[in-house]
C-alpha cells in the first residue's frame, strides 16, 4: 500500500503546482491588460467629455466632439503598426519580453497625457501632441494583446484556452470600469471648474503604475512552453547540421503570416469588426448621445455609472462563453454573439431616450452582454488559427486590421449619422458589422481541438 502513495501524491502536488502557476500567469495578465486598456478607455471617455473644450475651444461642440473623436481615431491607426512591430518581435525573441515593452510604452504615453499643456497654453502645438501622444497608446495596444492573450493560451490546458483567455479579454471592460471610476471619483471630489482644467489629468497620470506591472512580469514570468519549443526546435536542426550555414535568412514573421495565412487573417479582421464598432459606441458614443440636452439629457455621471454597471455585467458573460467554447466550439456561441448584437442595436437607443437610469443600463448591458459572447472566446479562437512560428504575428494582425477598420472612426462615423441623418441609422451601422462579422465566422474552421504544439 504504501508503495502506491508516493506517485499519487507527486502527481496531484505536480497538479496542483500546475494550477497555481496558472493561475498567477492569468491574474498577471488580467492586471497587466485591465491597466493598459484603462489607460486607452481614459482617452475615449476623456474624448467625449473634456477634450473637445480643452483641445478645441474654437470650435462649435458638434465640431469639436468629432475632431476630439478624430484624434481618438488615431490610436486605431497606430494599432496595426502596432501588431506588425510587436508581432515580429514576439515571434522572434518571446512573449513576455514583446509584452513587457508594451506596458512601459502604454504607461508612458498615458502618463505625459495627463501632462499636456492644452490649447490655452500652447496653442496648436497641443492637439498636435495629443495626436502624437495617442499614436503612442495605439502602438502599445496593437503589441500588448497579442502578447499577452499568447502568455494565457499558449500556457493553458488545452481544453481551458478558452477560458483562460478570457482573463486576458476581461482587461477591457475592467479596463472601462476603471477608467469610468476614476473620472466619476474625481468629478466628484472637486469643482467642474477645477475638473476641467486639472482634475481630469489625475487618472492619466496615475497610469504610471503599469510600469511598475511591467516589472513584475519581466522579473517574475516566464515565457510559453510553445514559444521554449518553438527555440528548442531550432536550436536541435541546428546542432544536428540541418541549417546549413548558406541558407537564406527566413524572412519576418509578419511577411510570413500574410504569405501562409492571408484568407484567415482577413477572415479574423471581419470577425472583430462587430465588436470593435458595437464597443465603441457603447462606452464612447453613447456618453456624448445620453448627455445630449435635446436627448435624453442626463448627467455626466449618470452616463458613467450605466457604462460602468454595464460593462461589470460584461464580465462573467465573456467567461461563461468562452467556457462553452471549450466544450462546443468557438465558432457556435460567436455567431449567435454576432446575431444577437445586430439585434439589440434597435432595441439599445429607444431605452435610452426614455431618460430612465436603469432602462439604460439595460439597454447598454444587453450590447456588451451579447458582444462579450464573441470578445470572451475570442483570444483562444485567434490563438489556434496560426502556427506558433507566426502565431504572435498572425493573430495580431487579424485583431488589430479589425480594430482599425471598425473602432477607428466608429464613434466619429455615428457622431456624424446622428447629428446629419437619425439615431436609427447609428443601429443600421452597428447591424451591418454585426452581419459582416457572422459570415467572417461563418468561413473560418472550427479551431478548440487545436494543437498548439505544431509548428513548420
Amino acid at each position: 500500500m504504501a508503495e502506491n502513495i508516493e506517485p499519487v501524491a507527486t502527481g496531484a502536488v505536480d497538479e496542483q503546482h500546475l494550477k497555481s502557476n496558472m493561475r498567477k500567469v492569468a491574474l498577471t495578465a488580467l492586471a497587466g491588460t485591465s491597466i493598459e486598456w484603462y489607460d486607452f478607455f481614459l482617452y475615449a471617455t476623456a474624448a467625449a467629455l473634456v477634450f473637445p473644450a480643452a483641445f478645441f475651444p474654437g470650435s462649435s461642440p458638434t465640431i469639436g466632439l468629432i475632431l476630439s473623436f478624430g484624434t481618438f481615431a488615431f490610436g486605431f491607426i497606430a494599432r496595426p503598426l502596432g501588431g506588425i512591430l510587436f508581432g515580429h518581435f514576439g515571434d522572434r525573441v518571446g512573449r513576455k519580453k514583446t509584452l513587457v515593452i508594451a506596458l512601459v510604452l502604454m504607461g508612458v504615453a498615458s502618463t505625459l497625457i495627463g501632462l499636456l499643456p492644452t490649447y490655452a497654453t500652447i496653442g496648436v502645438a497641443a492637439p498636435i501632441l495629443l495626436t502624437v501622444l495617442r499614436f503612442a497608446q495605439g502602438l502599445a495596444i496593437g503589441g500588448q494583446w497579442g502578447g499577452a492573450m499568447l502568455l494565457v493560451t499558449e500556457s493553458a490546458p488545452p481544453d481551458q484556452r478558452g477560458y483562460y483567455g478570457a482573463y486576458a479579454q476581461a482587461g477591457a471592460p475592467v479596463g472601462v470600469i476603471l477608467a469610468n471610476l476614476a473620472f466619476m471619483i474625481i468629478s466628484a471630489m472637486v469643482s467642474e471648474e477645477f475638473f476641467m482644467n486639472w482634475g481630469w489629468r489625475i487618472p492619466f497620470i496615475a497610469s504610471v503604475v503599469l510600469i511598475a506591472i511591467s516589472m513584475y512580469i519581466q522579473l517574475h514570468m516566464e515565457d510559453t512552453d510553445a514559444f521554449k519549443e518553438l527555440e528548442a526546435a531550432k536550436i536541435k536542426k541546428q546542432l544536428e547540421g540541418k541549417l546549413e550555414q548558406a541558407q537564406p535568412v527566413k524572412r519576418s514573421p509578419v511577411l510570413e503570416a500574410l504569405v501562409k495565412y492571408p484568407k484567415r487573417i482577413a477572415l479574423a479582421a471581419g470577425a472583430f469588426l462587430s465588436i470593435q464598432v458595437t464597443f465603441y459606441i457603447l462606452i464612447g458614443f453613447v456618453l456624448a448621445y445620453g448627455g445630449d440636452p435635446n436627448g435624453a439629457a442626463l448627467s455626466r455621471d449618470s452616463m458613467l455609472g450605466a457604462v460602468l454597471l454595464a460593462s461589470a455585467i460584461q464580465i462573467p458573460t465573456q467567461f461563461m462563453a468562452a467556457s462553452y467554447s471549450d466544450r462546443h466550439g468557438r465558432r457556435g456561441i460567436f455567431m449567435l454573439g454576432a446575431v444577437l448584437t445586430g439585434v439589440w442595436a434597435f432595441v439599445l437607443f429607444p431605452l435610452i431616450d426614455t431618460g430612465n437610469f436603469w432602462l439604460i443600463v439595460v439597454a447598454i448591458s444587453g450590447g456588451l452582454m451579447f458582444l462579450g459572447m464573441m470578445y470572451g472566446p475570442q483570444a483562444a479562437f485567434f490563438t489556434e488559427l496560426f502556427s506558433t512560428e507566426v502565431r504572435y504575428s498572425g493573430a495580431s494582425l487579424g485583431y488589430q486590421i479589425g480594430a482599425i477598420v471598425g473602432g477607428a472612426f466608429a464613434p466619429t462615423i455615428a457622431t456624424i449619422l446622428w447629428t446629419e441623418y437619425a439615431i436609427i441609422w447609428v443601429s443600421v451601422y452597428i447591424a451591418i458589422a454585426s452581419a459582416l462579422s457572422l459570415l467572417s465566422v461563418l468561413y473560418l474552421t472550427e479551431t478548440y481541438k487545436t494543437s498548439l504544439h505544431d509548428t513548420d
